[in-house]
């Protein structure tokens, strides 16, 4: 509880210095434009001139939409803040130098052609999208793999634990949210008895994502038992572009040997410790094999973008090829990154092929539901063409805000066929889709804004595998607990309903 406090009383701390530096900034203009009636022409100038350049971008109409409102409705404010937030310029030397840190990686997995040749002599659709992910995302696909999936997390973080007692060369993990409470404790317990036995065990979690779990002793704690940590991103009371893209992975390497990954991180809440909205649903997988090997390089590229501390090609073959070859296991698995900091949105664009492609049903898990035009429209398209597209938001909430924009989208949807869904039993955390018994993701990927364009996160693209029928089977068991409210949406809303929904959804992409 106190470290929950103390990092509470950071982040508001944090949180004051910033509003008191854009307020800052704010009245210099402010005044300047007070008493220069050149200095106004100019703003006023310059936030047209900003608003085409906008209108001009190769990027998502709904992110251009709310930057152009701001800039020309409130042009002093809009110019201060797309300068600090929205323009390339914000984040060029961010974006160097990580590129130059994710190129040492990205030549290091090589894609076998044979799996993406199979692929396209017996199913064109998981080669496209397989081909896309392999192209675009740097990480190809696996044959012979094994694959279990957990459709709770504690299954998972058990299962979790009794692999890494089995552990002899090194643990990786990295989350966005790490609690220093119960559901930390066990692990750690295990962690500082493999760093006994000599095992090179590694942490690296998310600032933000943390900030009220954790206090600033926490790492130096780790340190001291001779586990080595990382903070990424870690918040400062200085005005930063950066601060918006956090680390949403979650993900934990075992020797390279096996890899676990989904919804929940390592706090109290994911396992029902406590229930602050109800019963908290999660889900993940454990995959076993040469997958894994994906898994590494993403926490080394992270892990290295803190510290860059590979100086040796060995150094890292040591960690990579470390896994069987499981002969007859079924399908093929494509773990992958998402890199906010990169043009193309992988996983975006991996969620579109899905529900482009679905003949039969698509299913889909997701916490908040918050989703570009054309996103919404790939989803009633495939509801237009017959398939039974359902969708599962939670009953409870752990953000008002973000749950009135999610049901703001029901509407829009539900006109058009897809069903909606939400969990009454309390929180619906788990990332997942699955169509026509073929096709899944599953990792930490929500379908909003922020998952879609602004943090690192990770993904599991899997075909053709019997996992996607237990997966299937945790949906049916899901949706009797639900309660259906597509026909809540699919009539007429009330004017001021419909004003609210629509100020909610043109600022959404900037929250």
């Amino acid at each position: 509880m106190e470290d929950r406090r103390n990092g509470i009383r950071r982040g508001i701390v944090a949180g004051i210095a910033l509003i008191v530096q854009v307020s800052w900034i704010y009245f210099m203009f402010y005044r300047l434009s007070s008493y220069y009636q050149l200095v106004t022409v100019i703003t006023q100038l310059l936030s047209v001139v900003l608003a085409l350049k906008v209108y001009g971008k190769h990027t998502n109409a709904n992110i251009k939409m709310p930057w152009m409102f701001f800039l020309l409705v409130l042009p002093l404010a809009g110019v201060i803040f797309y300068t600090l937030f929205g323009s390339r310029f914000s984040r060029f030397f961010t974006k160097r130098r990580y590129k130059s840190i994710y190129g040492i990686f990205d030549s290091i997995l090589i894609s076998d052609r044979s799996v993406l040749n199979e692929l396209r002599e017996r199913d064109s659709v998981a080669f496209g999208q397989s081909y896309y992910i392999s192209k675009h995302g740097k990480m190809p696909p696996y044959k012979g793999n094994k694959i279990r999936y957990f459709s709770e997390a504690y299954e998972g973080i058990a299962a979790q634990k009794e692999d890494m007692k089995n552990a002899k060369n090194f643990i990786f993990m990295e989350y966005h949210a790490i609690e220093d409470s119960e559901s930390f404790r066990e692990l750690e317990d295990i962690l500082v008895q493999k760093v006994k036995e000599g095992v090179d065990v590694r942490i690296l979690y998310d600032d933000m994502g943390s900030i009220g779990f954790v206090n600033t002793s926490f790492t130096k704690k780790l340190k001291k038992k001779g586990i080595n940590c990382r903070v990424f991103n870690p918040v400062i009371p200085i005005l930063n572009i950066f601060m918006n893209n956090r680390d949403h992975r979650k993900i934990t390497v075992i020797d390279g040997k096996i890899a676990y990954t989904g919804g929940y991180n390592i706090a109290d809440e994911y396992f029902n410790i406590v229930n602050p909205y109800g019963y908290w649903k999660d889900t993940g997988v454990r995959i076993e094999g040469r997958a894994v090997d994906n898994f590494t390089i993403m926490f080394l590229e992270m892990w290295n973008s803190i510290k860059f501390d590979i100086n040796k090609k060995e150094h890292i073959d040591r960690l990579l090829n470390q896994a069987d070859y499981f002969e007859g296991e079924e399908g093929i698995v494509q773990p992958f990154s998402e890199n906010p900091l990169y043009e193309e949105k992988v996983s975006r664009n991996a969620y579109i092929n899905l529900a482009k492609s679905a003949n039969d049903y698509l299913y889909i898990m997701t916490p908040y539901l918050i989703i570009d035009d054309l996103l919404n429209d790939e989803l009633t398209m495939a509801a237009k063409r017959g398939v039974d597209v359902r969708i599962i938001t939670p009953g409870i909430p752990d953000k008002k805000v973000i749950y009135s924009m999610t049901r703001s989208y029901y509407a829009a949807l539900a006109r058009e066929g897809v069903r909606i869904f939400e969990y009454t039993p309390g929180f619906m955390h788990a990332k997942q889709h699955i169509a026509d018994d073929k096709y899944a993701i599953i990792g930490t990927i929500n379908l909003d804004y922020r998952s879609l364009y602004l943090h690192f996160e990770n993904g599991v693209f899997i075909t053709d595998n019997p996992v996607i029928l237990e997966m299937k089977k945790d949906f049916e068991s899901v949706f009797e607990q639900c309660e259906e409210v597509t026909h809540n949406y699919s009539s007429d809303r009330s004017t001021v309903l419909r004003i609210r929904q629509c100020i909610l959804r043109l600022f959404s992409p900037l929250l």
